[in-house]
């Protein structure tokens, strides 16, 4: 995409002058906790005109206003554990309270003795459900009173009652040597970096990559966070098990590589793994480099992303801040539409995360250091306070569908035997289950069994939609499995193609884009080169126009979804866009039933 790719995406960008404006404008769902608290914040030193408001509350969601809770009854503590473990379940185990806000969202705030009170109250609702009270902010309300009022902002957290923690996965970008796995061994390590690279030596899978200092595969490494908001990571437990039985919450880092040859690494990490979110990563003193084109690849995927400005210790104040803006002179673009969020305080920590996760066109911009470890909690406390983007009803309804297991990583374990690595997109796993994976070349589905399963190295019975974990396979032939397959149900009867249709955008060529060309195309874990058969309506196709294309896997056929996102590159040529139609094969367990659409498939 190049300089390019900013350009290349629809719509615009509302003026904003960086974070501060920012944050005086506010935002909806649960950043508007923060907003009402800008304006109190702005009001200080005089009575203000208007009351300042939140958005009134949600019936749904985890954000729960209360104006004070001293002294209840009985029968209304009961009332509020139930209410509370309501805010738990929608908020996958996190909720937050904003104490001395009324229903509509006018703040009032409460004095002192109230305030005191009150957090005695939501202590013991918090415990009666088994979860912990993090205070994470309090802000002076001067509207209409001499005495001074505060409201508190309370993260409630607990495990959830199936004793699985809370897992968001964050996809690492960024330029070569802007130092992604150096931050990462920090953050999970707990140790700071000598300035060398000690920090990410942990972190590499290969002798080339200790050599060279650069990533070329995939790595996960995860930092967990216990009820109390406390970071968990390997300074305080020796091992990954230590490490979930710890904690309530779990970030899993995935490592992308960040040079260019090694893009379709970086792509398939983004399609495949599922990420809930990407950091990019760009380095203060070398400025953005390959960053757009990671930039260009979380927009096209439609993943919210954050940015980290790293190595601010090697470089002078103003190049720091040259960077920044620079930055920011991106996402201000049409093409982005993004609006900037400096980091500099908790206080802003904790509003990126909330604002962020309800708005797709905000993008905090933390800049830190590995080495001297500046402004490293503020990214800490940004993602202790992330919340999940799904919430329980979405995720129950997942659960309900059929198994479907995508299969990203084959392994041989020595005792253990064939073990495949991936995300369970839907349904749910358990150990002993039969399943069927396929395709094979021949668009075929084989019989196997789960003998077990693990989730961030420790053993697991049951894997529950969304969720990555390894799957061991026992004797399994390993040869008979390739990235791209999927583990399904029996019941499911999938569909394959090798003839699919998409709409596509061509988000950049040099030429012109005919019937023949051949491109690599990336759909979810699928991984395979196509020629294109058909462009409709159209004999070629230029840079930035849209159209409806045939493409035909010319290797072998693949298990596809009508809708899923599509991404296409050959050289410098890319383009997105997303199925539209499939010419399926119908399959039995012993193999081709019969063929559908053209005539024309072969195999």
């Amino acid at each position: 995409m190049d300089s390019r790719v900013s350009e290349l995406f629809g719509g615009c960008c509302r003026p904003v002058g960086g974070g501060g404006a920012l944050r005086g404008r506010g935002g909806a769902g649960a950043g508007g906790g923060s907003r009402g608290k800008k304006k109190s914040g702005r009001n200080r030193g005089g009575k203000a005109n208007n009351p300042p408001y939140l958005p009134p509350e949600a019936e749904d969601g985890n954000i729960e206003y209360k104006l004070k809770l001293v002294n209840p009854s009985q029968y209304r503590f009961e009332h509020l554990v139930t209410q509370m473990k309501w805010r738990l379940q929608e908020g996958r185990g996190e909720a937050v309270y904003q104490i001395g806000v009324e229903d509509n969202g006018l703040l009032v705030g409460l004095s002192e003795e109230e305030m005191r009170a009150s957090l005695k109250t939501l202590r013991r609702m918090a415990e009666k459900v088994g979860a912990d009270i993090t205070i994470l902010r309090e802000r002076e309300v001067d509207y209409d009173s001499d005495v001074p009022r505060k409201i508190t902002e309370v993260l409630v957290r607990k495990v959830p009652d199936n004793q699985q923690f809370l897992d968001l996965r964050v996809a690492v970008l960024g330029n070569v040597d802007s130092g992604k796995s150096t931050l990462l061994g920090v953050l999970t390590q707990g140790e700071l970096d000598n300035g060398r690279g000690r920090a990410r030596l942990n972190l590499f899978r290969h002798l080339h990559e200790i050599q060279s200092g650069r990533t070329s595969s995939i790595s996960f490494e995860i930092l967990g966070f216990n009820s109390k908001g406390e970071v968990v990571n390997y300074s305080d437990s020796r091992t990954a098990e230590e490490i979930c039985e710890s904690s309530s919450k779990m970030i899993t880092f995935i490592d992308l590589a960040g040079h260019h040859k090694y893009l379709k690494t970086t792509i398939f990490g983004l399609t495949s793994y599922c990420p809930d979110f990407a950091m990019l990563v760009v380095s203060a003193n070398t400025g953005i480099g390959t960053t757009r084109e990671h930039l260009g690849l979380a927009m096209a995927l439609k993943v919210p992303f954050f940015i980290v400005v790293s190595k601010v210790d090697l470089c002078s104040k103003a190049t720091g801040e040259r960077t920044v803006k620079q930055l920011e002179r991106i996402l201000k673009q049409p093409g982005c539409n993004k609006l900037p969020l400096l980091v500099n305080s908790d206080d802003d920590a904790v509003t990126a995360a909330q604002q962020f996760a309800q708005s797709p066109n905000i993008t905090p911009i933390f800049t830190l250091s590995s080495v001297s470890g500046e402004n490293l909690d503020l990214l800490k406390v940004f993602l202790n306070i992330l919340p999940p983007l799904t919430n329980s009803k979405e995720q129950e309804e997942l659960m309900q569908q059929l198994t479907e297991f995508q299969v990203d990583e084959i392994y041989t374990v020595p005792e253990v035997g064939t073990v495949v690595g991936g995300t369970l997109s839907s349904g749910i796993c358990r150990e002993g289950e039969s399943l069927v994976v396929g395709p094979t070349d021949d668009g075929k589905f084989l019989q196997l069994k789960v003998c077990s399963i693990q989730r961030n190295r420790s053993a697991c019975r049951v894997l529950r939609a969304g969720q990555a974990a390894t799957l061991a396979l026992g004797p399994f032939d390993r040869s008979l499995l390739r990235k791209g397959m999927v583990m399904v149900s029996p019941e499911m009867n999938p569909t394959i193609c090798s003839v699919f249709e998409a709409e596509i955008v061509l988000l950049f060529h040099a030429t012109t884009f005919r019937k023949g060309f051949q491109v690599t195309v990336h759909v979810g874990n699928v991984r395979q080169t196509a020629i294109v058969e058909k462009i409709h309506g159209k004999d070629k196709l230029r840079t930035g126009e849209k159209a409806v294309v045939r493409f035909r896997f010319i290797k072998h056929p693949e298990y596809l979804k009508i809708g899923a996102k599509l991404l296409f590159r050959e050289g410098v040529t890319k383009g997105i866009g997303h199925v539209t139609d499939l010419q399926a094969i119908t399959t039995e367990e012993n193999g081709l039933e019969e063929t559908l659409g053209n005539g024309r498939l072969t195999f």
